[in-house]
């Protein structure tokens, strides 16, 4: 069975209030806060790339749990921001930690990225060994082309999540998992190579709202878990309004839904291991005690993971 065996985590030192960026878009603070309960971001230096972060969150991840760069069978590196069409991220993080060799996958996903790449680790360690997923996005670039709009430059900041999942040697067990995909929504939140985001919110938020607390209760419904038992939810910190739906979709309180939506904002598909380094940092997970990660993104993307401590 496929084991959690560690996160780390990267975030740019820039900080951008909401009075920074609501004076670019014509919005108060107070105005940004409420719809999305964002009151900060961080941005990546200009020549700071999804590599750079990749790295950073990677070296952090396996020096927290104590696993060599030599000792990992495969890398995979999700980021919908990568900066060119070939080739991404993933052969440089693999190069640069020294491991050149070992095969490197790219999951060109937004959001969702880093649960697919979980998942998708999960299977593969029986023939790879250890393997690092990492989320990498650097959103601050493409949400200030122009023109900008309001209601998507509010929301984004940069920054980079990790894992090792592995087999054997103890550590929380990834004991199930669901996936989604629809691309007829595909237009309703899609970036061209050089274009502004383009987001149909009303869509986007609506289906996020159905299909995380959808695709949660298939998870929980096939292994006779209620959601009250979960210790803690990580899930991808798109908005704070959309975390407190979901919450209340499964009658659960919004306390165990962990989010730092409040100081990040949303970075894309490093969000959610971002969430999960923090939480992982600072609490201590029992024996029994049960973990449910869930994505939403473009595509439409969504899933959810079921781990035991």
């Amino acid at each position: 069975m496929a084991v959690l065996k560690g996160f780390g985590a990267y975030l740019p030192s820039r900080i951008v209030t909401n009075q920074e960026i609501g004076a670019l878009v014509g919005r108060t603070p107070e105005w940004i806060l409420e719809v999305s309960g964002i009151e900060e971001r961080r941005y990546a230096a200009p020549d700071e790339s999804i590599a750079d972060m990749a790295l950073a969150a990677a070296e952090d991840c396996l020096k927290g749990a104590g696993i060599a760069a030599a000792d990992l069978g495969m890398v995979i590196v999700s980021s919908g921001s990568a900066e060119r069409r070939f080739p991404g991220p993933a052969a440089t993080v693999a190069s640069r930690l020294g491991i050149a060799g070992v095969p490197a996958l790219d999951v060109p996903m937004a959001s969702a990225g880093g649960l697919f790449g979980m998942v998708l680790a999960s299977e593969l360690t029986g023939g790879h060994g250890n393997v690092l997923v990492v989320a990498s996005e650097k959103m601050s670039a493409i949400a200030a082309r122009e023109p900008m709009d309001p209601g998507i430059a509010i929301l984004f900041g940069d920054g980079a999540g990790a894992c090792v999942i592995g087999t054997g040697g103890g550590g929380p067990a990834i004991l199930d998992s669901v996936l989604h995909s629809d691309g007829s929504f595909a237009e309703d939140l899609h970036l061209e190579f050089e274009a502004p985001l383009s987001m149909n919110g009303r869509s986007v938020i609506m289906q996020a709202s159905r299909k995380i607390p959808a695709a949660i209760g298939e998870l929980l419904g096939r292994n006779q878990t209620p959601a009250s038992a979960i210790r803690i939810f990580l899930m991808h910190q798109a908005n704070q309004n959309l975390i407190d739906r979901v919450a209340r979709a499964l009658e659960v309180e919004p306390a165990k839904f962990y989010s730092n939506i409040r100081t990040y904002g949303n970075t894309s598909s490093a969000s959610m291991l971002i969430a999960a380094s923090e939480w992982w940092q600072s609490n201590r997970l029992n024996k029994d005690d049960l973990i449910c990660f869930a994505v939403f993104g473009a595509g439409f993307h969504w899933g959810a993971m079921l781990v035991e401590g």
